[in-house]
């Protein structure tokens, strides 16, 4: 073990770190040394998107420590940003082990430092947070979660004030102020609880007023409103939003996937919760063949990714990939927006540089401006933000299974994109055809 490893365990065994983090070092020390030494060789670096790692002790791992200093650099770099404004920041977190703590530990740390606070009261998709921080007109947000990453896991997502994460210069500036906090004495831990506010069921409300308001064809959901929908969360945030969204776009006949639908940050049906995987779709694609369902769909623990189950023309049921679903949702929403007189001639859609360039063909073909960006839904944000005042935003995507619809959030959003794909199945339904055969 370095001096430098040695150095950080001593500093944690006699610093103003909790007892039970103490004892923890302490069993690793005469049990683990291996996994102690992995756990404090080196810091968690806060990347460009934030921290992710695996949770326990130790500078190298995801902990109230960890969280409290990235917070810390964060606030700082908020305050010198906004020196004479009121700042306001929202925070959320999806249903891993830790999640609720460590989101409560960002609010303190925020609060304490004179930051108001919307959190929300429990846990809820990442693409509602984006939506929040426009909604409320935050400065900034964060999302405690590890996407779609094993139960291990956890992690810290920065957000600004447009809704995205953070882009340059705002990445490199927090990155700074973060690797500035030194120790945990830098950090004011309590203090603002008189600062700190709870988000609930009229956050909902809005959100998902504004989801249902993208719905393209209304009138042939009506009419296919029993479509066969299986749908799993996971054991992720999606319970809390999906069915009732489905429900106000009109579907009625929608069946949740009872072995997957409680929260819960063991993922106890799956090696790890990824849509893309056959394997973590298994439970969802035997129930979608046993009811003979038209569609299945599954979303990742913050619900901010999809995966798609179709029948083939075998009729056997397959995971359609990320290319696929992308090219699907692009292509309807340019062709039935034209189709119902609501397209306007400053249209634009953007994808990224690591997906199918099938989408730039059926750009072409309907008109409508189509942009590449660098890979990562902030860059989409990014020449969202730029091309508002003169272009009009409908989708951006790339293969990762991500989606967004709409301008009023700015990270790829499940929730809107299992609505929109169900309004897809229907639609290709009222025509004799199935998503497949699209």
């Amino acid at each position: 073990m370095s001096p430098e490893t040695t150095q950080k365990i001593a500093t944690w065994l006699n610093g103003n770190y909790d007892e039970a983090t103490k004892n923890t070092i302490k069993d690793l020390q005469n049990s683990h040394p291996t996994e102690l030494e992995e756990s404090f060789y080196k810091n968690l670096e806060f990347g460009t998107g934030g921290l992710r790692g695996i949770m326990g002790v130790g500078t190298n791992r995801i902990n109230k420590y960890t969280i409290g200093m990235a917070t810390q650099g964060f606030a700082n770099y908020l305050l010198k940003t906004y020196p004479n404004e009121s700042i306001s920041i929202a925070i959320g977190h999806d249903s891993r082990n830790n999640a609720r703590f460590f989101a409560e530990t960002t609010a303190q740390v925020f609060a304490a430092n004179g930051i108001q606070v919307h959190i929300f009261e429990t846990l809820r998709p990442t693409p509602e947070l984006s939506f929040a921080i426009r909604h409320l007109g935050c400065k900034a947000g964060v999302v405690c979660t590890a996407s779609h990453n094993p139960k291990e896991y956890n992690g810290y997502k920065a957000y600004w004030n447009d809704g995205g994460q953070l882009v340059p210069p705002h990445d490199k500036n927090v990155i700074k102020e973060v690797e500035a906090i030194q120790s945990v004495d830098d950090v004011k831990w309590t203090g603002g609880d008189a600062n700190i506010h709870l988000m609930g069921t009229s956050m909902d409300d809005a959100y998902i007023k504004m989801v249902t308001s993208l719905s393209v064809y209304p009138e042939v959901i009506a009419a296919q409103k029993d479509l066969k929908i299986v749908y799993t969360p996971i054991h992720g945030t999606g319970i809390t939003l999906v069915p009732r969204v489905l429900s106000e776009f009109g579907f009625t006949n929608v069946t949740i996937v009872e072995e997957q639908s409680n929260p819960d940050g063991n993922f106890p049906t799956v090696g790890y919760p990824n849509p893309e995987e056959s394997e973590t779709m298994a439970i969802g694609l035997a129930k979608a063949k046993a009811l003979d369902a038209d569609i299945l769909l599954g979303t990742d623990p913050d619900a901010d990714r999809v995966g798609i189950g179709v029948k083939n023309h075998k009729g056997e049921w397959v995971l359609m990939n990320g290319n696929q679903t992308a090219v699907l949702a692009f292509a309807y929403m340019m062709e039935a927006r034209k189709a119902k007189g609501i397209a306007q001639p400053n249209d634009m859609v953007i994808t990224t540089i690591v997906t199918s360039e099938m989408i730039n063909q059926v750009a072409k073909q309907n008109q409508v401006n189509c942009y590449n960006v660098l890979t990562g839904f902030k860059w989409i944000a990014e020449l969202i933000k730029e091309k508002e005042a003169k272009e009009n935003y409908i989708i951006g995507g790339e293969e990762s299974f991500g989606l967004m619809i709409g301008d009023q959030i700015r990270d790829k959003d499940a929730v809107s994109a299992v609505a929109l794909l169900c309004e897809m199945a229907a639609y290709e339904k009222s025509k004799g055809r199935t998503l497949f055969d699209k």
